[in-house]
C-alpha cells in the first residue's frame, strides 16, 4: 500500500512538453541559421567533433532529473506494516439521485453538485463509521461497497454525474432494495440509509421496499436538495447553457423539490428528514444524529508505519544531473570508434 503525500507537485510535470517543444524549436532555428552561414559539408569540416546525438541525450537526461525531482517533492510513502485495529461506528449507505432533474440550478451550483458537497462534508466528520455509495436514476447502480476508506469514497463521489446511468427516472425503490444487501454485517445494530434527492418523479410503489428495509432495522434519513419554487433543467454543451428541457407541448419543464415524498420515506422508516440547502445545518444534524446511536465495535486491517521514499527519487535526480554535466555536445572518442550512432559517416 502506498500514499502520495503532496500530489499537487505532479503539476510540475506539465513543464516537460513545454521544454520538448522549445528544444525542437531551437534545433530547427539552429539548422536554419547554420544553413545561412555555410552548407552542411563545410560545417562538418569546420566542427568535426560536434555530435548530433548528444543534445538529445542531454535533454532526455535533464528531463529525467526533473521528473525524479517532482516525484521526490510528491513524497511517495509505502506502508511497511499491516496491522489489525479495532474501531467502532455506524454503517451508512448514501443513495444519491443522479437523474436529470438534479441538474437544476435553483441552488448553487446545481442540485447534484450540492448533494456531492453535502456528502463530502458529512464524510469529513466521520470517525470509524463505515460507508457505502449507491447511485440511482431510472435504475440503481452500486458505486462503492461498505468501507472505511473515506478517500476512495470521495473519489467515487466526485465522479458521479447524470450521464452515468442511461435510463432516466427516479428508481428510489431499487436503491432502497439494493441497500438491504449493502449492510452485510448482521451484528451491526445501527444501519442508516441516507437518501439525497429532490424527491421528484419518484416511482409510486416504494412502500414495500421501505417496509422490507425497516424490518431489517435500517433507518432512512432523507436530505432534500432543491427549492419548492424549483427551476428549469439546463441542457449544456461545453459548460454553456444552450436551452432548457421541454415537455411534449414545448413548454420549459420546471422541476421542484418534493419534500412531502422525502418526509414520508423518513417517517415510515423511523428516520429523519432535513432540508439540504444549508450545508452546515446538514453536517451538524448528521453529526448529532450519529452521535446519539450506539456504536458497534469491529476489526479492520490497515497499513501502518508508512515510510517516505523521496530519497530514492532525489538520489536519481542528482545522478541524472551529474550525467548531464558530464555529457558534452562533442563526440565521445570511444563511442566514435564503436560507431554506434553512425558517427564516421557524418564526415
Amino acid at each position: 500500500m502506498y500514499v502520495l503525500e503532496e500530489k499537487i507537485y505532479f503539476y510540475l510535470l506539465a513543464i516537460i512538453p513545454v521544454v520538448v517543444v522549445l528544444f525542437l524549436f531551437m534545433q530547427l532555428w539552429k539548422k536554419r541559421t547554420q544553413k545561412k552561414f555555410a552548407d552542411t559539408s563545410l560545417l562538418k569540416r569546420l566542427s568535426p567533433d560536434t555530435s548530433t546525438f548528444k543534445p538529445l541525450l542531454k535533454l532526455i537526461t535533464l528531463l529525467l532529473a526533473f521528473t525524479c525531482m517532482a516525484f521526490a517533492l510528491v513524497n511517495p510513502k509505502i506502508g511497511t506494516k499491516l496491522e489489525t485495529v479495532k474501531r467502532e461506528g455506524v454503517d451508512i449507505v448514501f443513495a444519491v439521485d443522479v437523474s436529470k432533474s438534479m441538474l437544476a440550478e435553483d441552488i448553487t451550483p446545481n442540485r447534484l453538485d450540492k448533494a456531492k458537497r453535502l456528502i463530502s462534508e458529512v464524510i469529513d466528520q466521520l470517525a470509524g463509521d463505515r460507508i457505502g455509495i449507491i447511485a440511482y436514476a431510472g435504475e440503481a447502480f452500486p458505486q462503492l461497497p461498505i468501507t472505511t476508506d473515506y478517500a476512495a469514497a470521495k473519489m467515487f463521489l466526485q465522479g458521479m454525474n447524470t450521464d452515468m446511468l442511461s435510463s432516466q427516472g427516479t428508481a428510489i425503490g431499487d436503491a432502497i432494495t439494493m441497500a438491504k444487501d449493502y449492510f452485510n454485517d448482521q451484528e451491526q445494530t445501527n444501519k442508516i440509509l441516507v437518501v439525497v434527492s429532490d424527491g421528484e418523479d419518484h416511482e409510486k410503489n416504494i412502500e414495500q421496499a421501505i417496509e422490507e428495509i425497516t424490518q431489517k432495522g435500517i433507518r432512512i434519513v432523507t436530505i432534500g436538495v432543491g427549492t419548492p419554487k424549483g427551476g428549469p433543467i439546463p441542457i449544456k454543451r461545453n459548460g454553456i447553457t444552450e436551452t432548457y428541457k421541454k415537455d411534449r407541448q414545448g413548454e420549459v419543464v420546471i422541476t421542484k423539490l418534493n419534500e412531502d415524498t422525502l418526509k414520508e420515506m423518513a417517517e415510515e422508516s423511523n428516520g429523519e428528514y432535513i432540508d439540504g440547502r444549508n450545508t452546515s445545518d446538514v453536517v451538524s444534524f448528521m453529526k448529532d444524529y450519529l452521535g446519539q446511536m450506539d456504536k458497534k465495535e469491529y476489526e479492520t486491517k490497515q497499513f501502518a508505519d508508512y515510510k517516505s521514499q523521496f530519497q530514492w527519487f532525489l538520489g536519481a535526480a542528482i545522478l541524472f544531473l551529474i550525467l548531464d554535466l558530464l555529457f558534452l555536445e562533442r563526440k565521445t572518442a570511444w563511442v566514435r570508434k564503436l560507431n554506434l550512432f553512425n558517427e564516421k559517416n557524418e564526415k
